[in-house]
């Protein structure tokens, strides 16, 4: 149980990353991703990689710049504008529903003008899904200079699109719905430099 916990990425660049397991019998037609991230870094950085050999992009939270996330589905991204951050955690959900090609952001608590992406698609169930790079192959692939390095915590994947009140709920870490990863149950691997430690403040 990491309650309390985070992921503490020591070095900057590296080569380090954490593996995720989630028990997916199908493929997504709608999902939710959610955590929440504490770093100094100005460089393009990955939160969230989760690959299908058909496609290393099959979800992919990035961040390019201090003022800007991608949010990726089956390749192709969205931009969301946000202001730059006070060096402080910044907690993210964005959530995808296929039906109608709708993508969410939510940053601290408050969403962001929804998008339109990938309407139709289905994302692949067989997937890698890592914390700390981004994949440019299956598993691998990893540029250095986009690895995260910092602090992680409140790490969520759901088959669904969250409502707004669920959103707000993981922003304050509230009660939320069972997720295929949950960070209270979470199953995961650390590859490299990578050191669980309590976190400092709520």
């Amino acid at each position: 149980d990491l309650y309390r916990k985070v992921f503490v990425f020591r070095k900057d660049p590296s080569d380090a990353y954490v593996v995720l397991r989630a028990r997916l019998e199908q493929p997504l037609h709608n999902f939710t991703v959610c955590l929440r991230s504490y770093t100094d870094l100005s460089r393009p950085h990955s939160l969230f990689s989760y690959a299908t050999k058909a496609q290393d992009n099959e979800i992919l939270l990035f961040k390019p710049k201090p003022e800007e996330y991608r949010f990726y589905v089956g390749g192709k991204f969205v931009t969301f504008r946000v202001p730059e951050g006070r060096r402080d955690w910044e907690h993210v959900c964005a959530s995808w529903e296929s039906a109608t090609g709708i993508a969410e952001f939510w940053l601290n608590g408050k969403p962001w003008p929804r998008k339109g992406l990938q309407r139709g698609y289905t994302v692949g169930a067989t997937a890698a899904i890592l914390l700390g790079q981004e994949q440019d192959s299956f598993g691998g692939g990893f540029d250095l200079y986009n690895s995260f390095s910092g602090e992680l915590t409140d790490v969520y994947l759901w088959d669904t699109g969250l409502s707004p009140d669920k959103m707000r709920a993981a922003f304050l870490s509230l009660r939320l719905p069972p997720a295929l990863l949950a960070w209270n149950s979470l199953s995961y691997e650390v590859k490299g430099d990578v050191v669980v430690k309590t976190r400092l403040r709520e």
